[in-house]
């Protein structure tokens, strides 16, 4: 009896350490799909400019401590799966990461900076992942690689 009860309460720990985060004052669990575009929706991000924005998009994410669960970079757009902080809001987190992202991958890339006058559009889309579930969300990034 003792060692059911012991399983059950460390089978409800490790569902709730899994599913919340936690800091000093919050538990939650806030997780974003983020779009943006390259400005005019331009395919410039392809090649080595692709696999420098997916390197440099994972140090911002743990630069803010924020968890990327998904990231596919397409040649017109970028889809993200994200994770924060209940601390940073999406337009933060957002621009914190198209601001970075922009100023590394003009100065490295020169190409980037003559066909463009800025690299993103001002624009982005969030949505949470309230209204849609998680999984749907993944396959939904994951399947963009396809088209």
């Amino acid at each position: 009896m003792v060692c059911r009860c012991i399983r059950y309460l460390l089978c409800v720990y490790v569902a709730r350490v899994t599913r919340y985060a936690k800091n000093a004052s919050a538990v939650f669990s806030l997780k974003f799909h983020l779009v943006w575009c390259p400005k005019y929706r331009r395919p410039v991000l392809e090649g080595a400019v692709a696999d420098r924005l997916k390197a440099l998009l994972q140090n911002t994410a743990n630069e803010f401590s924020l968890t990327i669960h998904t990231l596919e970079i397409m040649p017109d757009h970028v889809h993200i799966f994200i994770e924060c902080d209940p601390t940073f809001s999406v337009s933060e987190i957002t621009n914190r990461l198209k601001g970075h992202t922009s100023r590394v991958l003009r100065e490295e890339f020169p190409s980037l900076r003559s066909r463009l006058p800025t690299l993103w559009s001002r624009s982005y889309f969030a949505g949470s992942v309230g209204q849609v579930s998680e999984a749907t969300v993944r396959r939904y990034i994951e399947s963009q690689k396809g088209k």
